[in-house]
C-alpha cells in the first residue's frame, strides 16, 4: 500500500470490518484486487469464536451459493471445448429430466435458462430433495428424480426466480464429463486454476470456520439450523460439509477459501473465458425479468445498469452476487476491480449492511 490514496482506502475497509466486528460477525477475510494486482487482504475477527481460533487467511468456508459461479464457469468452459450448447434442451444431457409447466405440459428447458434462473425451478416446493444447504442424503441421480417429479413456478422463459437451476447444471457437466459433479469441476476449473482448496468437502478440517448466524451478537449455528426472514425459512446443515453420501450440490455445495474465489473471479475477469464467452457472462440475460431496481442477470451474477435504483456504491456494468453463509462478491470489469467478502455469519455477510458498506468503502 503506496501512497495517501492507498492509505484512506485501507482506512475506510478496516473500518468497516471492525465496525461489523464489533456486534455483527464473527469473523471474515476481505480480499480486494485492481488491474490484477492485490490492494487490500486482510483477515480479522475469530474463525472459531467458542475455540478462540482466530481468522487466518487460508480460511475454509462454506461456500453456499458461492459454488454457483464455479460451476457456471464449468459450463461456459464446456460450452467452448464444444461438449455443451447453450440453446439445447437440458433433456439432451439429462434424458429424463422433464419438470412440468404450469399448464401440465413438459416444456423444453435450455442450458441458457438454467444459467440465467429463468428455468421455473425455484427452492420452494414440497418435495423431499436436496436444496444444497440441506436435505436429504441421496445420490445426485435421485435428487434430479424427485426435482424433477417438482412442479415449475412458471414456463421456461417467461420469468426470473433464484433457485435449483444451478444443481441440475451440476448433473449436466457431471453426465458429459462421465465424472461426478466434482471431476467435472476439477478438470475445467479448479484444477487450471489451482483453487486448491475448493471442492465438495474440505481439504483440510482444522482450518474451517464455524458457521454463526445473526444475532447480537451472533449465535453458532445449530445442527441443523432454521432461519426465518423476510424472504422465508432457510434450512442450514453446517455438517453436511463432511457427508460424502450428500448429493454433490452445484447450487451450494463446495467449500474453499476467499483465495480460491479470488482466483476464480480474477480468472474470468482476465481471460480464462474467451473474449465472446466473457461477454455473455457478464451481460445481462434476462432484460427485466429479475424484478430487482437497477439489475439484471448473466451466467454469474445479478448485472448492475442503474446504482441509483439499485440504491448501490458499485459502477454500471459491475456483477456482484453472494453465498447464504455469509459471503458476498463483486466483479467490475470497468475499472478491473475484484472483490471478494467471506464471513462466517448468514445473513449479514451475504446480504446485510456489511455488504454495501464494504462497497461504498472500495469505491470512495
Amino acid at each position: 500500500m503506496i501512497g495517501e490514496s492507498a492509505m484512506t482506502l485501507q482506512s475506510r475497509m478496516d473500518g468497516v470490518i471492525e465496525q461489523a466486528l464489533a456486534s455483527r460477525i464473527v469473523g471474515c477475510v476481505v480480499l480486494l484486487r485492481r488491474g490484477g494486482e492485490q490492494i487490500y487482504a486482510r483477515a480479522a475477527g475469530l474463525a472459531d469464536r467458542e475455540a478462540g481460533r482466530a481468522m487466518a487467511q487460508d480460511a475454509i468456508f462454506r461456500l453456499a451459493s458461492v459454488t454457483k459461479p464455479i460451476v457456471a464457469t464449468c459450463v461456459l468452459r464446456m460450452v467452448e471445448a464444444g461438449l455443451i450448447g447453450l440453446d439445447e434442451a437440458v433433456t439432451v444431457y439429462l434424458p429424463g429430466f422433464r419438470p412440468k409447466a404450469p399448464d401440465g405440459s413438459q416444456p423444453k428447458i435450455t442450458i441458457r435458462q438454467l444459467l440465467t434462473h429463468t428455468s421455473g425451478l425455484t427452492y420452494g416446493g414440497a418435495g423431499e430433495y436436496a436444496r444444497g444447504l440441506a436435505g436429504p442424503l441421496i445420490s445426485l441421480d435421485e435428487n434430479m428424480r424427485r426435482l424433477a417429479g417438482e412442479p415449475l413456478l412458471f414456463a421456461p422463459g417467461m420469468a426470473w426466480e433464484y433457485g435449483m437451476s444451478i444443481d441440475v447444471l451440476g448433473a449436466v457437466v457431471a453426465a458429459v464429463n462421465g465424472t461426478d459433479v466434482a471431476g467435472a469441476v476439477a478438470r475445467y476449473v479448479t484444477g487450471p486454476l489451482a483453487m486448491v482448496d475448493t471442492g465438495f468437502g474440505v481439504r483440510d478440517a482444522g482450518r474451517l470456520a464455524a458457521a454463526y448466524v445473526d444475532g447480537r451478537p451472533p449465535k453458532r449455528m445449530a445442527e441443523p439450523e432454521i432461519v426465518t426472514d423476510d424472504d422465508g425459512e432457510t434450512a442450514f446443515s453446517p455438517g453436511r460439509i463432511f457427508e460424502a453420501s450428500a448429493p454433490q450440490s452445484g447450487g451450494a455445495g463446495m467449500a474453499g477459501t476467499a483465495g480460491d474465489v479470488m482466483a476464480l473471479l480474477e480468472g474470468v475477469r482476465s481471460g480464462f473465458l474467451r473474449a465472446a464467452t466473457q461477454e455473455m457472462a457478464f451481460a445481462n440475460q434476462v432484460g427485466d425479468l429479475m424484478g430487482r431496481a437497477g439489475k439484471g442477470f448473466g451466467f454469474l451474477g445479478a448485472v448492475l445498469h442503474d446504482p441509483v435504483a439499485a440504491e448501490t456504491a458499485m459502477p454500471v456494468g459491475a456483477v456482484d452476487w453472494g453465498g447464504a453463509y455469509g459471503h458476498n462478491w463483486v466483479v467490475d470489469r470497468g475499472t478491473g476491480t475484484v472483490l471478494v467478502v467471506c464471513t462466517n455469519t448468514a445473513f449479514e455477510g451475504c446480504n446485510g449492511a456489511f455488504r454495501e458498506e464494504m462497497v461504498r468503502a472500495v469505491y470512495g
